[in-house]
């Protein structure tokens, strides 16, 4: 059997009733469940990603000092974005 070990966390009274409707309808068998279904779908998103806390912080503080957009809509940001997709799946 997998060791494992015991923590205490809080969780909001919005959480809490989340995480007990799940059990309660059968989602899962304990809320120690739930919670543990959950922490492995972070790790998953995290890693999926595969960028890290200071390779977010780059990216952050990249965008902020490239200054405001040129663009002023988000129609804008889209035509630009679908414009250089098309563009690099053209090249490729």
């Amino acid at each position: 059997m997998t060791t494992v070990e015991k923590i205490t966390i809080a969780l909001t009274p919005e959480m809490a009733r989340f995480v007990r409707n799940a059990v309660e309808t059968g989602e899962y068998a304990s809320t120690s469940e739930a919670i543990r279904d959950a922490v492995r779908e972070w790790k998953e998103r995290r890693d999926l990603l595969g960028y890290t806390v200071e390779d977010l912080r780059a990216l952050v503080q990249e965008g902020i000092d490239s200054g405001p957009s040129s663009r002023s809509t988000m129609a804008e940001v889209k035509a630009a974005a679908r414009h250089r997709f098309e563009t690099s799946r053209r090249e490729s």
